[in-house]
């Protein structure tokens, strides 16, 4: 039994359908633009209305298309939409896009002209009507031009400070949503986990209670930081972005900061696995100070100093307790 093919390959479009697909991917990319310009509208303004312009640059390519069907082949469009067809160009979800920052809108857009650019000349190559190339080839150029235009509409909607300032505000705001609660779980779970992972260690020498201890401790932290974290804001009013993110961002830190000393009790031998762990503490407690340096402006050898010297206090205190 032969199953009929869900979506129709690309080199199997009519020009009419060839020109049916742009106008549907045209409105489509119009709506793209439009959910990004809502999405930025609060605080990136001058993007908001640069994406507008863009949105508005695609209803005036989709209605030339539509006038060149009508003349062509009649009033009727065929329905053909992306999916339809196989090999064709898909967009990404705007939902997974627009949570992303305001770079990755940006650099979407320039890839979304791309990709429209590429369909043209594809359809140019498969052609040998000499009206079909000529029509495919001048949206072609225009995609091309589209490619340019998105580079002026940018310098006409983000002039003097406005990129600047929407780059400082999205910069912030990674910070405050990801850096933040990621350093503190980071530091909680570095520095927290040291006392019961080397004293389990120092107590009783065994490599596989202490990676036991080592990997409860870590995830169990992790746990309680990731709820702390989401629970504590929901960043209505602080601004600080979505509690979710910033619970996963904690959480996984928190756990990959205890993981870090815990994981060398793999080793059976007890001397070289307590070594490694020293090493790797000695890693984790200097990355935290650089990225308190890098991300929070800290002076890196006041940041070092504090971490080094608490997490130094708290592995102290572990050894000396299991030691007791």
């Amino acid at each position: 039994m032969r199953f009929l093919p869900q979506r129709k390959r690309f080199r199997d479009l009519t020009e009419q359908e060839i020109l049916a697909l742009a106008i549907s991917s045209e409105e489509d990319d119009a709506r793209i633009y439009r959910s990004y310009a809502e999405r930025l509208r609060g605080d990136y303004p001058a993007s908001a209305r640069m994406f507008e312009a863009m949105a508005e640059e695609e209803d005036a390519h989709r209605a030339q298309l539509i006038a060149l069907h009508e003349a062509r082949f009649g009033s009727t469009i065929p329905l053909l939409r992306r999916e339809h067809v196989a090999g064709y160009y898909n967009r990404r979800p705007v939902w997974l896009i627009q949570n992303l920052g305001l770079d990755r809108i940006r650099a979407e857009a320039a890839l979304m002209e791309h990709d429209a650019e590429q369909f043209y000349l594809a359809a140019v190559r498969r052609t040998g009507d000499a009206e079909t190339r000529r029509l495919l080839g001048d949206l072609a150029a225009a995609e091309a031009r589209h490619q340019t235009l998105a580079g002026d509409l940018a310098e006409a909607h983000l002039v003097g400070d406005a990129r600047a300032q929407e780059d400082a505000a999205a910069h912030r705001q990674f910070v405050l949503t990801w850096v933040q609660p990621g350093l503190a779980g980071l530091m909680d779970g570095s520095v927290s986990t040291l006392a019961p992972i080397f004293a389990t260690a120092f107590a009783t020498h065994d490599t596989q209670t202490t990676l036991l201890i080592g990997i409860a401790a870590s995830v169990g932290a992790g746990i309680s930081m990731g709820f702390t974290e989401a629970a504590s804001d929901d960043g209505e009013i602080s601004g600080r972005g979505s509690p979710v993110k910033r619970g996963l961002a904690s959480g996984i830190m928190t756990t990959l900061g205890g993981m870090g000393h815990a994981l060398p009790y793999l080793i059976t031998d007890f001397w070289t696995a307590t070594t490694l762990a020293f090493v790797i503490v000695f890693v984790e407690l200097w990355a935290i100070a650089w990225i308190q340096r890098r991300y929070m402006e800290t002076p890196f050898f006041r940041a070092a100093f504090q971490v080094v010297l608490g997490g130094a206090l708290v592995l102290a205190a572990g050894i000396l307790i299991g030691s007791g």
